[in-house]
C-alpha cells in the first residue's frame, strides 16, 4: 500500500505542473487587455507602460510563467487588478464558501442517490427500479439553475419559509455556524445535490444489478447467508467504482456550482470566477482557476488510495 502512495503522489507532480501551465496559458490567450478595467480612457501610453510593468505584463510569456510559478511556490499569488487585494485571500475565502457547499449537496446527494441506486439495483425490472430511473433521469436531465431559480420562487418568495440571497442575513458574504446562516445554505445545497443523485443512483442501480447477477452471490445464498450479510458483500464489491464517482462529483460540485452560486448570490469561487472574467482580473482568473483544478487533482489521488484500501487488487494493476 506504501509504495503505491508513493508511486502515485510521484504521478501527481507532473499532472500538477501542467495544470498550472494550462491555467496560465488559457488566461493569456483570452482576448482584451486585463488594465482597461482599471486604467482611465484617456490613459497616455508611458501611463500604460508603466502600468504594464508594475504587473509584470511587459516581460515575455515564459518569463511572466516564472515568475508567477515561483512566486505561487512562495505562498504568493500576487494582487487583485480589479481591487488591489491579495489574490490567495481573496481565492481561499470564497473556496471554503464553495467546500461548504459542495460538501453540504454531496451529503444530500450521496446517501439519497446511494440507496435508490440499490433499491433499484435488487429489485431490478420492477415498478420500484422504473420509478427510480426516471428520477435519475429527470435530474440529470433538469438544468440547476432553473431549478434554483423555482425553488427560490416557491418557498422565498411564494412561502417565505427560506431566504434565497447571500450566505447569512441580510445577504451577508461570511459564513457563521448558526441557524440564520445555515438556512441560506438549504436552498443552494438542495439546488446543487440534485443532479449529483441521478447520477449517484444511476451508477449504483447498474453496479448493484451487475453483481447481484453473479456467480459469487448464488454461492452465498447457497452457504445460507442472510440477505443482509449478501447485500453486504455486494456493497463492498460495489463500493470501488461508486467511490471513483463520487470523488469526480465532488469535484463537479465545487468547480460546477457557477450558475447555482450566480442565482443565489453565494460566495463561493464559482461567484468569485464569473466576476473576474467579466473584470478580464487575470491574477485572480489564474489563482482560481489553479486552486479549483489542483482540488479535483487532489479528489483523485484521495480517490485513489482510498480505492486500492477497499480493494487491493487495484494495488498491482
Amino acid at each position: 500500500m506504501l509504495t503505491y502512495l508513493v508511486r502515485r503522489l510521484i504521478l501527481v507532480l507532473p499532472v500538477a505542473f501542467g495544470v498550472s501551465v494550462i491555467c496560465f496559458l488559457l488566461v493569456q490567450i483570452a482576448p482584451g487587455d486585463p488594465l482597461t478595467a482599471i486604467m482611465p480612457v484617456d490613459a497616455t501610453a508611458e501611463e500604460q507602460a508603466v502600468m504594464r510593468a508594475a504587473y509584470g505584463l511587459d516581460k515575455p510569456l515564459p518569463v511572466q510563467y516564472a515568475i508567477w510559478i515561483g512566486n505561487l511556490l512562495q505562498g504568493d499569488m500576487g494582487k487583485s487588478i480589479a481591487t488591489g487585494r491579495p489574490v490567495a485571500s481573496e481565492v481561499f475565502g470564497a473556496v471554503q464558501n464553495s467546500l461548504l457547499l459542495a460538501v453540504s449537496a454531496a451529503i444530500i446527494a450521496f446517501p439519497i442517490g446511494t440507496a435508490l441506486g440499490f433499491l433499484a439495483g435488487y429489485f431490478r425490472d420492477t415498478w420500484a427500479d422504473r420509478a427510480v430511473t426516471a428520477l435519475s433521469i429527470t435530474g440529470v436531465s433538469v438544468p440547476n439553475y432553473w431549478l434554483g431559480i423555482v425553488l427560490v420562487i416557491i418557498f422565498s418568495v411564494n412561502l417565505g419559509w427560506l431566504p434565497s440571497m447571500g450566505a447569512g442575513p441580510g445577504g451577508s458574504q461570511s459564513w457563521a455556524w448558526d441557524w440564520a446562516h445555515m438556512r441560506h445554505l438549504i436552498l443552494p445545497a438542495v439546488t446543487l445535490a440534485v443532479v449529483p443523485i441521478g447520477i449517484v443512483a444511476h451508477t449504483v442501480r447498474a453496479l448493484a444489478g451487475d453483481i447481484l447477477t453473479m456467480d459469487f452471490v448464488q454461492a452465498l445464498y447457497a452457504k445460507g447467508m442472510s440477505r443482509f450479510d449478501v447485500l453486504r458483500h455486494v456493497a463492498r464489491n460495489a463500493a470501488a467504482t461508486a467511490l471513483s464517482v463520487m470523488g469526480l462529483q465532488l469535484g463537479y460540485l465545487l468547480g460546477g456550482s457557477i450558475l447555482i452560486e450566480a442565482v443565489f448570490n453565494w460566495p463561493g469561487s464559482g461567484f468569485l470566477l464569473s466576476n473576474a472574467i467579466f473584470q478580464r482580473d487575470l491574477p485572480l482568473l489564474q489563482g482560481t482557476i489553479l486552486v479549483l483544478a489542483l482540488f479535483f487533482v487532489t479528489m483523485n489521488l484521495i480517490v485513489d488510495v482510498a480505492q486500492a484500501a477497499i480493494d487491493p487488487r487495484i494495488q498491482r494493476t
